[in-house]
């Protein structure tokens, strides 16, 4: 089936000079945030740059036209840069652990039990579609990035020389986590969305003398970013390092919400209620009649007596 997708420059320049067809790879590998099966793109200079593949589907059904073909499946394929990093953490905390942080294991191994757990062989797959595979795993788990990327969130032992032992560390992802937060605040990614800019407005942090919670406001956008990425119980960590740059934010949040709860809780009816001397008067008062033209109020006193109504001149003869 032909798709139509986007790619960054570097990548299709890749995959088009590159004369080996299996220059890029797609795997299956859990999702960094949900978990599921998902679909990344193996590429790039020593296969050492993965792709997150987004589909995006439009409401109402759509084509493609490209040069003289017509392709039926409208979707629309991006292909995004993403951090080896994010997929190693949803990998290496399924592997069994004793007690809180686990036991150091030489590297091979924890990332062999990772693939097991997490993946089945092809001759055991139901649904490939929605199947995690342990060769798919192992080819991830062997790229240099990702090898890389493992010293960024374990802890390492020198056993012997030629032997060293790693466990999964939570504090280091942590710590991992909250600089990728700073790099999302240096790279100005922030000042680009409007979306962001207008809520920050909207609950008046960039006022004077609001510096404190702007700069709060900005670093609780960016964790917001990053955890697109993580788990919800790891982003439950990550925000809990910061419940103290967080509390003065937090305090003020809730006084709008309670401000603005108070505005738009409707006011009682007070008819009925017994009269005191700070009640507000539940009726206004009845207007008095406006008086009349000075012919108006002449006709008003004229005599009608004997006189025949208006009405009996349209009965019928």
């Amino acid at each position: 089936m032909t798709h139509v997708s986007l790619l960054p420059t570097e990548i299709l320049d890749s995959l088009c000079t590159s004369a080996d067809p299996q220059s890029g790879r797609f795997v299956r590998l859990p999702h960094p945030r949900t978990g599921l099966p998902s679909l990344f793109l193996v590429s790039g200079v020593s296969m050492g740059t993965i792709m997150e593949i987004q589909a995006i589907d439009a409401t109402h059904p759509r084509s493609w036209f490209l040069d003289e073909e017509i392709i039926a499946d409208g979707k629309l394929l991006m292909m995004l840069p993403i951090d080896p990093a994010f997929l190693l953490i949803s990998i290496l905390r399924v592997v069994p652990s004793d007690g809180n942080l686990g036991t150091f294991q030489p590297v091979d191994d924890i990332l062999e039990q990772a693939a097991s757990k997490l993946g089945v062989t092809a001759s055991n797959a139901k649904d490939t579609s929605k199947t995690l595979f342990e060769d798919d795993i192992l080819h991830f788990t062997a790229l240099d990035c990702a090898k890389s990327a493992i010293s960024r969130i374990c802890d390492f032992q020198d056993i012997t020389p030629e032997i060293r032992v790693c466990r999964y560390s939570p504090q280091k992802v942590t710590e991992y986590l909250r600089k990728k937060v700073d790099g999302v605040l240096d790279a100005g990614v922030l000042d680009e969305s409007k979306t962001i800019t207008r809520g920050l407005a909207k609950d008046g942090l960039m006022e004077d003398g609001n510096e404190r919670l702007l700069q709060a406001a900005r670093t609780k956008a960016a964790c917001d970013i990053v955890s697109q990425y993580i788990s919800p119980e790891i982003r439950a960590t990550l925000m809990e390092s910061y419940r103290e740059d967080f509390a003065e934010l937090d305090a003020y949040m809730k006084k709008l919400e309670d401000e603005k709860m108070v505005v738009d809780q409707p006011v009682p009816p007070t008819k009925g209620r017994r009269k005191t001397g700070t009640d507000v008067p539940t009726e206004k008062p009845k207007r008095k009649a406006e008086k009349g033209s000075v012919g108006v109020e002449k006709l008003k006193k004229a005599n009608i007596n004997g006189m025949a109504k208006l009405s009996t001149f349209f009965k019928k003869a």
